[in-house]
């Protein structure tokens, strides 16, 4: 046997090993494409689509961002709302120049079972000209969804979304959530939303290795964002 072919031979059962490995750590990975329409069947952005799978096996995806920067712009929190996981910090920066005090509390009817304390304030001054913005942070140690507001400014309203859940993913314009590297067999699919106060009950859903569609609806049509 020559040194060139036994070379070979060696290159290839490296080949095959590792594509074993990467088959390997890919099986049992799933996607699910989860359509949220509103009330009148219209796409829904900015909802929460959550998967509880029953299993916990399988390697884990991508963790939920443990940093967040909300901006005070134009008297909106920019992004309107954020998907983070338990303990994410987040950094509130104030670009309008005048002073605005940020009021974090649970959401939807969660706040009237919240014990007295729970949540945080924040004040920020406004910007001066020409120097850097104010900012404040903050901790989400509790999952559930955080309504935002300003005491000052009543018209000013933001969320940020905590879950325990490492499979949480936004809708974009579309009323689309794609969510990747899902464990196969039985899961709970959740919604959520801003201006759906009351929770919709989760639904079972089996996940398969062949990429799934679900639609899921909420039984409100969402207000219009200021712009």
């Amino acid at each position: 046997m020559t040194h060139s072919s036994s070379s070979s031979r060696m290159l290839a059962s490296t080949l095959l090993l590792l594509a074993g490995l990467a088959f390997s750590a890919g099986a049992g990975a799933a996607s699910l494409s989860v359509l949220v329409l509103d009330k009148e069947g219209k796409p829904a952005p900015d909802a929460v689509v959550v998967v509880v799978p029953s299993a916990k096996t399988g390697a884990p995806p991508k963790p939920l961002p443990d940093q967040v920067t909300i901006y005070q712009e134009k008297m909106r929190f920019v992004p309107a709302v954020s998907v983070v996981g338990v303990g994410a910090k987040a950094q509130f920066v104030n670009n309008d120049p005048w002073e605005h005090h940020v009021r974090a509390s649970a959401a939807g009817a969660a706040q009237f079972n919240s014990a007295a304390g729970e949540g945080f304030e924040l004040r920020l001054d406004g910007k001066p000209e020409g120097k850097p913005a104010k900012t404040a942070d903050a901790t989400f140690t509790k999952a559930g969804a955080v309504l935002l507001g300003c005491h000052i400014h009543g018209s000013m309203r933001g969320h940020v979304y905590v879950s325990d859940s490492p499979w949480a993913v936004l809708t974009n314009a579309e009323g689309v959530a794609q969510i990747e590297q899902l464990p196969e067999g039985a899961a709970q699919i959740k919604v959520w939303h801003a201006d759906q106060l009351i929770d919709i009950a989760p639904q079972a859903y089996t996940v398969t290795a062949s990429p799934g569609k679900l639609t899921l609806q909420l039984s409100v049509v969402p207000r219009r964002r200021r712009i």
